[in-house]
């Protein structure tokens, strides 16, 4: 099956947290199937973040890349698309750089890719008490039945029931592009994520909505893909009302394009 031998970029969402970054790419290394690339798409980090990087990139047993951008506030979508552009693999996996992986998170990625669909993993919520313990014991191994999960019954890594409960489920709600993944193909034709999203919110939502515009399915990956979130507070959302409006309006135009995405960094590439 072509899935299964395709080459897989994982793109990791940072933002000055080299703490947790460190343990997330460690659990990357324990992977049953690693990634062909890690690319850390980070949204304008001090440098400590890129020496964890540099130290990370020593020993990783796969190419690591650290896209860059200055700190001009929350711009996810932006460095997402540089990322996105940068990668040499077919196949797109992303998650942010607070979410600690399952074994399994690639491979169950892989075995559920298909071309024209969005796949949306969900999370383990980890309180603010067992973060703290994380970070005093490094701890990127988890069990069912330990303290300090949140939403437990997302912990459950089970093959029969991801085939019930998995679905396609055509609609924007449950967004979250802390785990996800896409054909890079499929997110080219739509142009990826649209640029002129600054600030919290809505640009994974706008993204997904022009691509179920433009005939693509989202689905919804239960019991596989499982992943840790660590505890933090709440991004600030005083852009959140402009980006529900260029929300609205992809989903009123019935969008499928726009028109600053990822399509000037593909250029750029293959320019140098």
């Amino acid at each position: 099956m072509k899935e299964k031998s395709m080459k897989t970029a994982l793109i990791i969402t940072t933002y000055n947290w080299p703490q947790a970054l460190k343990l997330v790419l460690e659990s990357v290394k324990l992977q049953t199937i690693l990634p062909n690339e890690v690319i850390i798409a980070d949204d304008g980090s001090k440098v400590e973040t890129k020496k964890v990087i540099e130290e990370f990139s020593k020993n990783a047993p796969f190419e690591v890349k650290h896209i860059w951008q200055e700190d001009k506030g929350f711009r996810a979508a932006e460095i997402r698309n540089k990322a996105i552009a940068a990668a040499k693999s077919e196949y797109i996996i992303g998650i942010d750089g607070d979410m600690i992986l399952h074994p399994c998170f690639i491979k169950d990625h892989k075995d559920n890719a298909k071309k024209n669909r969005y796949i949306q993993g969900g999370r383990v919520l980890l309180g603010k008490e067992k973060t703290k313990e994380i970070f005093l014991t490094n701890q990127i191994r988890f069990s069912f039945f330990e303290s300090g999960l949140n939403n437990r019954k997302n912990a459950l890594h089970s093959k029969l029931l991801k085939r019930i409960f998995s679905s396609v489920k055509n609609t924007l709600r449950g967004i979250k592009t802390c785990n996800f993944s896409i054909y890079k193909e499929d997110l080219i034709k739509i142009n990826g994520f649209d640029n002129q999203f600054v600030g919290w919110g809505r640009e994974d939502s706008e993204m997904v909505a022009r691509f179920l515009n433009s005939g693509g399915e989202k689905y919804i990956l239960k019991f596989n893909a499982i992943a840790y979130h660590l505890y933090h507070l709440e991004k600030e959302r005083n852009l959140l009302a402009e980006n529900e409006k260029r929300l609205k309006e992809t989903i009123d135009k019935n969008k499928i394009w726009c028109e600053d995405g990822i399509d000037k960094f593909l250029k750029e590439n293959n320019e140098s």
